[in-house]
């Protein structure tokens, strides 16, 4: 029997089942592989890979449906919001082109359709020719809900949706919600909580059945999913009597096999993701190697912007913070996905680096620092982070010089203690030029001199305030009543300092190279 492969319109079907994507319009044959999810936008230039999944976003009505089928003819499929108007027209394009339409249930989001099915896509990632891809969870959440004959969940032990069975639509509209959100909705979970599911959950090494208080939810039998002493996670049935003995075993059964599953998934994961780090690494480098290793990860290789992404306040060595790290890394990866097909993004070290491409046009640091600020804004406070931008790198020689700009508008916003803000390297170009400075001052052990260090060593041998009086008045303009406010004393009492520590430092203040010179060293020794 011919198999489809993992990527592709049926098998996608086959895993969500019909809760959340139909088909309304089919070319026949609906094994076309899936290469990645496109969101289309009418005011962007249309650009779609071969073998996208185009999210039709405000296309409506039969002659919309035909115009994008037309323009986006290199597609696997093009999802519309139900109903989809589906015509003689619309039958006749779906053939010529060969791009199925899908018709996306009224009760989901466009962000909640992507991320399932960039979920679904990224299953088999990096995985080379002939390797099985790690934790189909989605076909084993069938096979349960088969053995079980009821809708079936796999969930984390923080009640998120890892993989779903088909048939969700005979369940409760609780069950609806969990699997659209891939999370179990908060006022669920204080049922479950109040009537000590949990608790019994954990506790029993074989399923429970759950009845829930309220004539809205179907009942529930559950298992803990464990890898010895450890909860992975729990598989939920939606039921409306208790399980029989044989379906009890099948479902303990079920669990191990999801153990095993998960095991392999986690295993996997952190071999993908080291994978995809050490060929980002390389690209960033930039030498003979950079070419083989953006093949590897299909990114493109020109006209590119590096971001340098960094979340604040987060321990260096701490298990938790690591998480909140890649976490927040999953998610930039996910957004900058979203802008391009084939940008890429992965951790290295504390910062989290994305590499995306832009269309021509001008202006490209700005755009990339728009794309950067509206993922601040998604993330919002709750991930308060930083990030850098790199200038442009026409080709793949150039993207070790974007990594450097984008690390140093990075420094610049850290050193200003910022959060939640982006900066391009040309807005802050000359503060990372003064950074640069002090870094091979420091490496050198140079030390002020001249009417600066003279000023310093006076301070330190009377306990005067001579440079901060000098500070102030050069960051004032020379507005002695500004000055003076900013450190609290009279104008008299500052002129009258001025005037000292002019004497005492041999400093001219009325020569600009000298007022240049001993400001650049404050900025460069003080920082």
């Amino acid at each position: 029997m011919r198999t489809r492969p993992r990527a592709s319109i049926g098998r996608i079907l086959d895993d969500l089942g019909t809760t959340v994507l139909d088909v309304a319009a089919s070319p026949g044959d609906l094994d076309a592989e899936v290469t990645g999810v496109h969101i289309y936008d009418p005011l962007d230039e249309l650009i779609v890979p071969p073998g996208a999944i185009v999210l039709a976003v405000g296309v409506q009505g039969a002659a919309g449906i035909c115009a994008l089928l037309t323009r986006a003819a290199q597609a696997a499929g093009v999802v519309v919001k139900l109903p989809v108007d589906v015509d003689e027209r619309v039958r006749a394009a779906v053939l010529e082109t060969g791009v199925a339409v899908l018709g996306l249930t009224r009760a989901a989001s466009w962000a909640q359709v992507a991320a399932l099915l960039r979920s679904l896509l990224a299953e088999g990632e990096l995985t080379e020719p002939g390797e099985e891809a790690h934790g189909d969870l989605f076909s084993l959440a069938n096979a349960v809900c088969a053995l079980l004959d009821a809708p079936v969940t796999i969930e984390d032990r923080s009640s998120r949706v890892l993989a779903f069975s088909g048939r969700q639509d005979e369940a409760d509209q609780g069950r609806v919600e969990t699997v659209l959100g891939r999370q179990v909705p908060e006022h669920y979970l204080r049922l479950l909580d109040d009537q000590g599911a949990f608790k019994r959950l954990y506790q029993s090494q074989e399923p429970i059945h759950i009845e829930l208080d309220d004539d809205r939810v179907i009942n529930r039998a559950a298992v803990a999913v464990r890898a010895g002493d450890e909860i992975l996670g729990s598989i939920w049935a939606a039921v409306h009597e208790p399980l029989s003995p044989q379906r009890q075993r099948a479902m303990a059964d079920a669990a191990k096999i999801v153990a095993l599953r998960l095991l392999r998934e986690r295993a996997g994961a952190d071999s993908q993701r080291r994978l995809r780090t050490d060929l980002l690494s390389t690209v960033l480098e930039g030498g003979a190697d950079a070419a083989e290793a953006a093949g590897r990860l299909g990114i493109a290789t020109a006209r590119l912007c590096v971001l340098a992404a960094q979340l604040t306040g987060v321990p260096a060595d701490n298990a938790r913070g690591e998480s909140d790290r890649q976490r927040f890394c999953d998610a930039l990866a996910l957004h900058v996905a979203a802008i391009h097909p084939k940008a890429a993004a992965a951790h290295v070290g504390s910062v989290a680096y994305a590499v995306l491409p832009l269309t021509p046009g001008g202006e490209e640091e700005e755009r990339a620092v728009r794309v950067a600020e509206s993922f601040l804004a998604r993330v919002g406070p709750r991930h308060a982070a930083n990030i850098g931008v790199g200038r442009l790198a026409l080709n793949l020689a150039q993207v070790a010089r974007s990594r450097a700009d984008a690390d140093r508008a990075l420094r610049v916003l850290r050193t200003h203690d910022a959060a939640g803000r982006a900066a391009g390297y040309t807005e802050v170009h000359f503060e990372s030029l003064l950074l640069q400075v002090a870094d091979v001052a420091a490496a050198e052990e140079q030390t002020p001199t001249g009417p600066y260090q003279r000023l310093l060593d006076h301070d330190a041998e009377h306990g005067t305030e001579l440079a901060a009086t000098l500070g102030a008045y050069l960051d004032a303009f020379g507005d002695v009543n500004a000055a003076a406010a900013r450190v609290h004393v009279h104008p008299n009492t500052f002129r009258y300092r001025l005037k000292r520590l002019a004497e005492i430092g041999g400093l001219d203040l009325t020569d600009p190279e000298a007022r240049l010179t001993v400001q650049l060293q404050m900025r460069i020794f003080d920082g």
